[in-house]
């Protein structure tokens, strides 16, 4: 859902003026606030709150007046109680050795993810495809409904495949995609064949695009949901995708300054980045799939 917002978004906006996409915008806003007045709250907070009542009229709410609640409601009963016999975590529990490994996977994913190049290159897909000779408008659409398309297919065989070989196989797919713009780019800037430069470009970022909504654009936030125990899962998670924003914010702000400090040298750096993190993910990342809590935690401590 988060690509296909963003793929409209991409797509209006090569037919509108910012401004008038910006005051769309509010659009959304607006149905999420009002949307906040009809939802239930979370039967799991109720329930730690100590609120029996609207814990169990919450769980009804969302499963439907006819199902039989009973057995989820005793298994949020025995999370809870669970919980409560953990010590409360706070923020400096992440430092402590029998969490390190849990964050160094979880925050690890996130930086690998964000410093790979993916907000600089897709807030600045236009500015990449006039750049290199290629119609930005069509470049752009092009791109935004790939990543739909990629993303729906990666939905479909994360449970199947795995979490560790699509994050391998997007990686590596990452790493092509660089170096094929970054080919583009440095063909470009040495007068090289110049009219393979606008075609080498549009594949190298549709190869980006595509093997990063095939694995490193989701697969980290499910693995960062499956390793945490569950009494720092809050503060472990806050964390992480703190990082996550915080290499967000960098790698866009970054982006025009390596582009003007070199266009194919950018690329190349990315790829680098990427290669790291085909080795992080071989070499430290667990495979989480169908394991319960207790098993990941086991792989984890003895990796």
């Amino acid at each position: 859902m988060i690509v296909t917002g963003v793929s409209v978004s991409f797509i209006i906006g090569t037919l509108l003026l910012w401004r008038t996409l910006a005051l769309i915008g509010i659009v959304p806003c607006v149905v999420v606030v009002l949307g906040l007045f009809i939802i239930p709250e979370s039967p799991r907070w109720l329930a730690k709150q100590g609120n029996q009542k609207e814990f169990k009229a919450s769980l009804r709410r969302l499963r439907g007046k006819n199902c039989d609640i009973t057995s989820e409601a005793a298994e949020v009963q025995d999370y809870i109680e669970t919980l409560e016999r953990l010590p409360k975590a706070k923020l400096f529990y992440l430092f402590q050795r029998r969490y390190l490994s849990s964050v160094t996977i979880g925050v690890g994913l996130m930086v690998c993810q964000q410093f790979g190049g993916i907000n600089g290159i897709s807030f600045y897909t236009s500015s990449i495809f006039e750049s290199a000779g290629f119609l930005a408008d069509i470049g752009t659409i092009v791109y935004a409904i790939l990543q739909v398309i990629v993303t729906v297919i990666g939905v479909i065989f994360i449970d199947r495949s795995g979490r560790k070989p699509l994050l391998v196989i997007s990686g590596a797919g990452l790493v092509l995609g660089c170096l094929l713009a970054g080919t583009s780019f440095y063909l470009k800037e040495h007068g090289i064949a110049p009219s393979a430069v606008p075609a080498l470009t549009l594949i190298g970022i549709l190869v980006y695009i595509g093997a990063f909504s095939a694995g490193m654009g989701a697969v980290p936030w499910v693995v960062m949901s499956e390793i945490f125990p569950i009494n720092i899962k809050g503060v472990g998670g806050s964390c992480a995708t703190l990082v996550n924003w915080f290499g967000a914010w960098a790698c866009s702000y970054t982006f025009n300054f390596l582009m003007s400090w070199s266009s194919y040298g950018t690329f190349i750096l990315y790829a680098a980045v990427n290669a790291l993190t085909i080795v992080f993910v071989i070499k430290v990342v667990p495979e989480t799939k169908g394991r319960t809590l207790e098993q990941i935690q086991a792989a984890i401590n003895a990796s």
